[in-house]
């Protein structure tokens, strides 16, 4: 089965499973939880992106008595499809994923991380140290792996990077692997599958870390312009007095009793200073500029391309 085939049937797999959910509606109660879903950055797994952000949800559940229940996305699209079906109420996203659901009307924003004074990070392009790679225009003819293509660092930005050194990716490259997530893209590359890789700055490092790659072997070559970092948003439907309720204790769960700074984490499972619930949609108004740049064509053209 081709690959643009492969998500048309997992896209249907999603709508169907959560059109057939029945929800009773969250209270943050201990019986009936908010929901929340998170795109799965790092592979989705309990060690990685649900991880990352429990530490978080258990400081608010401490300081509020709030309750959640926190899952991972099989895909970027399912959660933004789960949202947007009231199957949950809160989602982590990145701007590519969040601005999609902001537009149907689904999504809102609640907060995002703030670290010495910047809610900013960066996608990175990645190469083989023994590829001979030295600069994006140098990624003509060789292969290169990206993550999920509604992922924001791992696929819109680097796509953007890739036409801004003249280089169309589905023509130009020998080769496209699309993925699914960061991890699954820098470990393709590891692996000696491509050349070049696509992946946020915090996951690369997540990987170095853990010593999944070892940086000897690898190098930047790409590095983007700083991108407003994934936010947590929330279901529309919610009720207002709902809303400001979570606004309020994510803005000031920093400051909340008993809660220790290493609970106050972000992407990465990095420890952050605080949660920004004021920001506004005009926080993402750079992601757009590079999200108008990598078109509904050419993102088709390169699925096209990597399910040869």
């Amino acid at each position: 089965m081709s690959l643009l085939k492969t998500l048309a049937v997992a896209t249907a797999a999603v709508t169907i499973t959560i059109t057939a959910a029945i929800a009773q509606q969250a209270d943050g109660s201990a019986a009936n939880p908010y929901r929340v879903m998170l795109v799965p950055a790092d592979g989705g797994t309990e060690d990685g992106t649900k991880a990352d952000f429990k530490p978080l949800f258990d400081a608010v559940a401490q300081s509020t008595g709030l309750n959640f229940e926190i899952r991972v996305g099989q895909s970027y699209a399912a959660v933004i499809e789960a949202i947007c079906a009231d199957v949950v109420d809160i989602a982590w996203f990145g701007a590519a994923s969040y601005l999609p659901a902001q537009q149907r009307g689904c999504a809102e924003l609640l907060a995002v991380d703030v670290l010495k004074g910047t809610s900013t990070y960066y996608s990175g392009i990645y190469a083989r140290a023994d590829s001979g790679l030295t600069s994006v225009a140098d990624l003509r003819g060789h292969s290169m792996a990206f993550g999920d293509p509604n992922s924001t660092s791992s696929f819109v930005y680097p796509v953007a990077m890739l036409l801004a050194a003249d280089l169309d990716p589905a023509t130009d490259l020998s080769e496209i692997r699309v993925t699914g997530s960061h991890a699954n893209s820098l470990q393709a590359m590891a692996e000696g599958m491509v050349d070049a890789s696509a992946a946020s700055f915090d996951s690369y490092e997540r990987a170095v870390n853990q010593g999944l790659l070892d940086p000897a072997q690898f190098i930047v070559i790409g590095r983007s312009d700083p991108i407003p970092n994934p936010p947590l948003a929330m279901a529309t439907g919610l009720p207002d007095g709902v809303k400001t309720a979570l606004r309020d204790a994510f803005n000031t769960v920093h400051e909340a009793p008993g809660v220790a700074p290493e609970m106050i984490r972000g992407y990465g499972g990095k420890q952050v200073d605080r949660y920004d619930a004021t920001v506004t949609d005009t926080m993402l108004a750079p992601a757009l500029v590079t999200l108008s740049l990598v078109s509904g064509d050419v993102r088709a053209a390169i699925l096209a391309r990597a399910a040869e």
